[in-house]
């Protein structure tokens, strides 16, 4: 076959690209109802987009043409697809944002280790303790935490969580930059540092994503300490805590 020759009869019959289009408008659709698989709706949704612009050279062909009449339908033809697509990333963005999360679901709390539980209130002056403590923050699934540290270069501190029947990382992305603490204290006194305040004025926190509420699970909490010299990072501590995510 010609290419040139099908390219153009392509665009003559002017049914053809708006068929393609709705053909990748059904694909979409079904995919969305049917599988909910996130990367497949991505590449179904970019088929289609790419099969809007066999519409929007149709349109021009056709007023080249001075087929008008066409070239009005098959204006309507994509302004129509345009508005399906819009509806259908809006219902996926909201289907997304408040779908329950079923990470925790068949999660097992083991009783054979010490669970420690985040405590409600704030640490103060008067808290000593040998590493680190966890806080719930404003909104469940948010937790914020403090320090007790002596004998330390320049550096930061940071957490590391996991998930501990599987070992599944926790925030993996976010975590580090979220809980991070600036330490400095050579001397033998203990000091106590939190993660200061957010631009707002309030608490800093930072956010365990998998899980929902209520949905209780024991998760490994591991201090980790980046020395400003740029000497290897080290684990300070580590505790277990029964937490909660952040239902979105």
């Amino acid at each position: 076959m010609n290419p040139k020759k099908f390219i153009v009869g392509f665009f003559t019959n002017w049914t053809r690209p708006i068929l393609f289009f709705a053909f990748s408008l059904v694909l979409l659709v079904c995919i969305h109802w049917l599988s909910g698989n996130f990367t497949a709706e991505g590449i179904a949704f970019l088929i289609c987009c790419f099969a809007m612009l066999p519409i929007i050279f149709s349109i021009i062909y056709q007023l080249v043409k001075r087929q008008f009449k066409k070239s009005l339908l098959s204006f309507g033809a994509l302004i129509v697809g345009m508005v399906m697509i819009a509806v259908i990333s809006i219902m996926a963005f909201l289907k997304e944002q408040f779908s329950p999360d079923h990470y925790a679901d068949k999660l097992i709390i083991p009783h054979n280790i010490t669970i420690n539980i985040p405590s409600d209130t704030t640490f103060s002056p008067s808290d000593i303790l040998s590493d680190f403590q966890l806080y719930k923050g404003g909104q469940r699934g948010f937790y914020n935490y403090a320090i007790w540290i002596k004998n330390i270069e320049k550096g930061y501190c940071y957490l590391k969580a996991f998930e501990i029947t599987h070992n599944d990382p926790l925030s993996a992305k976010e975590l580090k930059a979220d809980s991070r603490i600036d330490v400095f204290n050579p001397s033998d006194t203990t000091i106590h540092l939190g993660m200061g305040l957010n631009k707002y004025g309030g608490p800093k926190n930072f956010i365990i994503y998998e899980g929902d509420w209520g949905k209780f699970y024991a998760a490994r909490f591991e201090l980790w300490f980046v020395p400003a010299n740029g000497a290897p990072e080290r684990k300070i501590a580590e505790k277990n805590f029964k937490i909660e995510g952040w239902m979105r």
